[in-house]
This record gives structure tokens, C-alpha cells and sequence, in this order.
């Protein structure tokens, strides 16, 4: 190998990556050593999210307006327009990094406003049958008179004792089984996975192992991948009832969760796309994947003090793009009219094979797409709300950076997405961050003087303003009149803390002596209320076209559900005011959570409900708006706070007044 032509130290973490370029990207050093810097616009320069403090060296980087001049007199450079020309010590202040810890642990933020009523008749009578299970055999051993192959010997005792037929073999499997069958003194337990095509024999141990079966379960969102490790043990003891019941102590043994890396080549899944298509882009998008996997999947081994051969089986959900990341297929086509998926139905794969550091007889099943747009995790949530089973008219939402609906009941179900973008996950903000310790969560202000109260999460000095934040303030300042339903500030009000910067009048939500070291005064400008007055149009649009497409609207509604992390910290009433969700009934409003983790767990756990989300995938019928006319009106009709047609929101135009 040659020698290296520059050193890069970043700090805090004190990590030195060798260069073996002269002018390389300072952005793609950081991401070819693992050091994570934000970066939502996959390197462009357009978000100014990179931004480092260059402490020592001098590189070569480009003057960007992301950058005040003051700044650039303390170092400060974007690192996607900086290059390496000497030796760096560099280092990522906390706006740049990423902090899985708010993730993992309670911080003490607010509540959600909405619960969940009575999980456990979300889904009924799920039949307690996981679909990877474990059966102890003692074996006769061969003779002249019954000399039957190892296989067949072990199949014909399946059968005679379990009733188990048309079962086939891994190959890996085989490689083993002689030596391992005689060694074990023809003592065995034997590891069976189900899958709608059948049962097939994955592993083989020495003696009784059966209380050691455990299945994992993984969310991949754009933003976000979250993972469960589940005791399949405990739910195959368990007699027929809802899975929900006991759940925390019977099934659930360990969570984990951490920021999708992928987010350093684009917060959404378009700019993703974009960048698989250059070079080794695909590729890489699945190694960072498969390595944020690899990361949950040790975690959650090691806080269940377990070890990696008792799992047995691995369930994944995601949007249709994460899922094509996931196994590695092309996406291109995902955003070229007519917009279509490689398949909707994906086999079970060997989880080695996608670089998954398992043992090699664990396989992966991966939740069904429906479209370009509408994934895995949809389908998911569906079967984990239970929406598939019931009478009553529901609306599913599950907003990330995607926005993906389901509507329906146990007869119909249709669906459709649209592209909210990074704006609730604080991208496209001035100031906006994800939502991690110091951001800005809650905001309340004084109708008198303008003067706010801010929350921000982990009770820590402001850092910026996560999605919930933002949607908090909005709301406020519309309510107390410092900006007008068209989204523009009020300029005659009596307050210094709305002003007139370079790039428009903003409003301070926390002045710099407030806020945490090196961070100026936060705020909110009017074109960050301009990037929210889109998203949550499109969100109340792509719902409104939905019920439209089958004659429907929102006060025949009996349920509206709310699923994902957008839910858990977003305040209903303020999310009805600025016209992000409808105004009807709140008591017909019901967060469930991660509703993908929710339909992972029945899966794991239920053979049948396997199946049930099979057919939840074919039933779906899927309402494209890429090109839909109706829904660009709506979307335009949107464009107000809360809404152009007033009618639709009576008592927030009440409170105006």
C-alpha cells in the first residue's frame, strides 16, 4: 500500500484517517473512515448541514453562503466543498454529528398527546405459531435392517412425531449432519422455518436446545432503523391470544435503534437513488445499511446476554427504496415513469449472503412492497394496526420522509404516498436538526410581549429545532398573530424578535446567550414556514385525494391512525391548526408507534399472520399522484394556514379570531 500524502484528525473522537489523495474530499474522507458529518444534500453544498471547524492545516474549500463571513473568520467550512491539501485536524461540532444516544434512552421529553387505546384489540385471535420453531428428537440409529439416509430418518421422525411433511433441507445443513447426528448420539434439536411455499429444515444441535430460539426484528426507515430481539420460546408457550398481551414481558427481550448512515448520501430517498447510480453509489448504499444492521444486531445480542447462534430467524420491513438498498437491487427505475418495483414479493434470502454477520442457516424475510412508493412497512403497519381485519372506515399515516398512506377496512384497502421531504425530520431548516438531545421540541409564546418558552429535549441549552419543534411554533405564531395565514411574518408588531435578516424576516426563537456554546441566535424564517406550509400540503392533500379516489371524506372517517415517530412527539391540536392533519373528532385519532415493528412481532410469532400480510399485499390497491391533477390542486389549496377552505377548520378559524 502506498504511503499515506495527508493525516486527517476529526475531533471529539480523536480519529486519524490516512489520505492517499491530494485535493480529495474532505466530506469523503469522513465517510470512507465511518466519521459521520450531516450531510442531507448527499454532498452537493446545498444544505450547508457539513459544516466542521477547520482547527489546524490548511485546506482548500469554497466560499459558500451557508457560511456567514464570521464564521469563516473562526473556521468554519462546508465539508463537501473542502478538499485535503494538507494535513487537517478538523473538528464536527454537535449540529453536524449524529446522536443515537435519544434513540436508545429516555431524555425526559414530553409525552405524545396521542395513546394508543387498547392495544390489545388492535389485532384478534392471533394463533401463536412462529414461523421458525424448534422440535427435540431422539433418532433410532441406522442399521442394516433400517438403514434409511440421515435426512430421511430425520424427516420420518418429524412426521411420525410432530406431523410434519414436505419438508426440505438447507444445504449448508446437509454439509453437517452426518458427523453432527453421531456426535450427538442421534440427540437432536432441529430448527424448522415456515414460509408461504412451505417448511424447510435450516439447523441442527446437539441435545435439547429449545429454549433457546430467538428471532430479530428490523425497521428500516429513511431516517431511522430501529431493532427488537423477541424470545420465540416465551410466544410458542403461550396459548391463542392477542400477541400485544405481555408483550414487554413475555416476548420482548432488547430494542435498539440508530440514524440511518445512509443519510450522509441524502436525506431522502430520491437524492439516495440519484446517488447509487454513480460508480460504486449502490453498493455503498448497502454497505452502510448492512453495517447499521450488523451494529443493532450485536447490540441486541449483547443486552440480551445471548448468543448469535439462538437467533433464528430475521424480519425486516421498509419502504420500498430501503428495501431494494437492503438486498442490494437496483432502484432506479423506483423514480422513472410509470414508476415501477423490481417484485413486490421478495424470497427469503440467506442473511450471510447480504453481508450479515448471523450464523448461516438464519434466513431473512422481508415484508411485501406494493409500489414504487408504498413498502414493506406499510404493509406491515396494516396488519400490525389490525386495519385489515375491522369494519370501521380507518385512515393509516405513517410520516417520515415519505409520507405513506392506507385507507380502509376487512373488505378494501387502498393506499398512495407523496413526498413530504426532511422537513419533520428538521432538513431544509435553518436551523433545524433531527430530533436529538438540544433541539427544540415545544415552543409556547406570550400573546402580550411574543416572548417564548421553549422544551427542548434532554433538557439541554438549544442546539436548533427538530420537526415537532418547528410544527409547535408555527402554530403559535399564527395563534398569537406574528405571522398571517399566508405564512408572512407580521412586520408592524412591537418586538425585536422579529427582524429582517439577508435572507428574509425570521423570528428568534432563542438568542444566543440562551443557547448551547458556539450556536448563534435560532430562528425560524419565513422560508422554513414556507418549506412546512409544503409538507404538511401535500401530507393533507395525498390523505384528501385518498378518500376522494373512493367517494369518501374526512368526517366519515371512524379512525384516523398515526404511526411511527411522528406521532410520538407531535401535538395533535398544533398538527389540526396549521392544517397538517384534519380537523374531526380527536378521540378518532390513535397513535400506535412503530406500527412496522408491530406487524415484525405478529410474523415472528404467527405463522398465519404471515400469510395475512401476503394477502394485505395483494389486496392493496395503490393511487399513484405523480401525475394526478386532483391532488395538485389540493396541494395548492394547501398552501395556506391551515387552509384555503376555511370551512374545513372551523374552530382553528375560531381561535384566530
Amino acid at each position: 500500500m502506498p504511503n499515506p500524502i495527508h493525516q486527517v484528525t476529526f475531533q471529539p473522537n480523536n480519529q486519524t484517517v490516512d489520505v492517499f489523495r491530494h485535493g480529495e474530499n474532505l466530506l469523503r474522507v469522513a465517510i470512507a473512515a465511518g466519521v459521520h458529518i450531516n450531510a442531507s444534500c448527499g454532498g452537493n453544498g446545498g444544505c450547508g448541514k457539513c459544516r466542521v471547524i477547520i482547527d489546524q492545516g490548511q485546506p482548500e474549500s469554497e466560499k459558500s453562503a451557508k457560511i456567514s463571513p464570521e464564521e469563516w473568520d473562526k473556521g468554519y467550512r462546508l465539508a463537501c466543498t473542502t478538499k485535503v491539501v494538507d494535513d487537517l485536524t478538523v473538528t464536527i461540532p454537535p449540529e453536524s454529528r449524529i446522536d443515537n444516544s435519544v434513540l436508545r434512552k429516555d431524555l425526559g421529553q414530553k409525552q405524545h398527546t396521542l395513546m394508543a387505546r387498547d392495544l390489545n384489540s388492535l389485532v384478534q385471535g392471533v394463533k401463536i405459531n412462529p414461523a421458525v420453531f424448534k422440535y427435540y428428537i431422539e433418532l433410532p440409529a441406522p442399521t442394516l435392517d433400517d438403514n434409511l439416509s440421515d435426512l430421511g430418518r430425520l424427516t420420518r421422525e418429524l412426521k411420525n412425531e410432530h406431523q410434519l411433511e414436505n419438508i426440505s433441507a438447507d444445504y449448508f445443513l446437509l454439509r453437517r449432519l452426518p458427523r453432527l447426528l453421531r456426535d450427538a448420539k442421534w440427540q437432536v434439536t432441529v430448527t424448522i422455518v415456515y414460509n408461504p411455499k412451505g417448511l424447510k429444515l435450516i439447523d441442527i444441535e446437539a441435545g435439547d436446545t429449545r429454549d433457546k430460539n430467538y428471532s430479530i426484528i428490523i425497521d428500516i426507515g429513511t431516517t431511522t432503523v430501529q431493532g427488537q430481539l423477541l424470545n420465540l420460546n416465551a410466544s410458542h408457550q403461550a396459548e391463542e391470544r392477542s400477541v400485544i398481551d405481555d408483550l414487554e414481558s413475555e416476548l420482548l427481550v432488547a430494542s435498539d435503534a440508530k440514524y440511518n448512515s445512509q443519510v450522509r448520501f441524502g436525506e431522502d430517498v430520491i437524492t439516495r437513488i440519484v446517488y447509487s447510480q454513480k460508480g460504486n453509489g449502490l453498493n455503498e448504499l448497502h454497505r452502510e445499511i448492512i453495517k447499521d444492521l450488523n451494529e443493532i444486531i450485536d447490540n441486541l445480542v449483547n443486552k440480551g446476554g445471548i448468543e448469535k447462534d439462538q437467533i433464528s430467524h430475521l424480519v425486516v420491513a421498509a419502504n420500498t427504496t430501503m428495501t431494494q438498498f437492503f438486498l442490494e437491487i437496483d432502484p432506479k427505475y423506483l423514480r422513472e415513469d410509470p414508476y415501477v418495483p423490481t417484485a413486490n414479493f421478495f424470497p427469503p434470502v440467506r442473511a450471510i449472503d447480504l453481508g450479515l454477520k448471523l450464523p448461516d442457516y438464519v434466513h431473512v424475510y422481508t415484508f411485501p412492497a406494493v409500489a414504487s412508493y408504498v413498502g414493506g412497512d406499510i404493509v406491515a403497519g396494516t396488519l400490525g394496526s389490525g386495519i385489515f381485519q375491522r369494519e370501521e372506515l380507518t385512515l393509516f399515516l405513517d410520516v417520515g420522509t415519505n409520507g405513506e398512506l392506507v385507507l380502509g377496512n376487512c373488505d378494501w384497502l387502498v393506499c398512495t404516498s407523496c413526498s413530504a421531504g426532511p422537513a419533520f425530520e428538521g432538513g431544509g431548516l435553518k436551523y433545524g436538526m433531527r430530533a436529538t438531545t438540544g433541539a427544540i421540541e415545544q415552543v409556547r409564546i406570550n400573546p402580550q410581549t411574543y416572548e417564548p418558552m421553549l422544551l427542548t429535549i434532554g433538557k439541554e441549552k438549544p442546539l436548533g429545532i427538530c420537526g415537532s419543534g418547528v410544527i409547535d411554533a408555527i402554530a403559535e405564531m399564527l395563534l398569537v398573530g406574528l405571522i398571517e395565514p399566508n405564512g408572512k411574518f407580521n412586520q408592524e408588531l412591537n418586538t425585536d424578535r422579529v427582524r429582517k435578516s439577508e435572507t428574509g424576516w425570521e423570528y428568534v426563537v432563542a438568542k444566543a446567550d440562551q443557547s448551547a456554546e458556539g450556536i448563534d441566535d435560532i430562528t425560524i424564517t419565513e422560508g422554513d414556514i414556507d418549506n412546512i406550509i409544503r409538507t404538511k400540503g401535500a401530507i393533507y392533500a395525498a390523505c384528501k385525494i385518498l378518500l376522494e379516489s373512493v367517494g369518501l371524506t374526512f368526517a366519515e372517517l371512524d379512525s384516523f391512525v398515526i404511526a411511527g415517530g411522528f406521532g410520538k412527539y407531535i401535538n395533535l391540536e398544533r398538527a389540526i391548526t396549521i392544517g397538517l392533519l384534519p380537523e374531526i373528532d380527536v378521540e378518532k385519532f390513535m397513535f400506535v408507534g412503530n406500527g412496522a415493528l408491530l406487524g415484525e412481532r405478529l410474523v415472528s410469532v404467527s405463522r398465519e399472520m404471515m400469510g395475512e400480510a401476503q394477502n394485505i399485499a395483494a389486496m392493496m390497491t395503490n393511487i399513484e399522484l405523480a401525475n394526478n391533477m386532483k391532488f395538485m390542486d389540493e396541494y395548492v389549496a394547501a398552501q395556506f394556514l391551515p387552509h384555503t377552505d376555511t370551512n374545513a377548520f372551523p374552530k382553528t378559524m375560531e381561535m384566530l379570531k
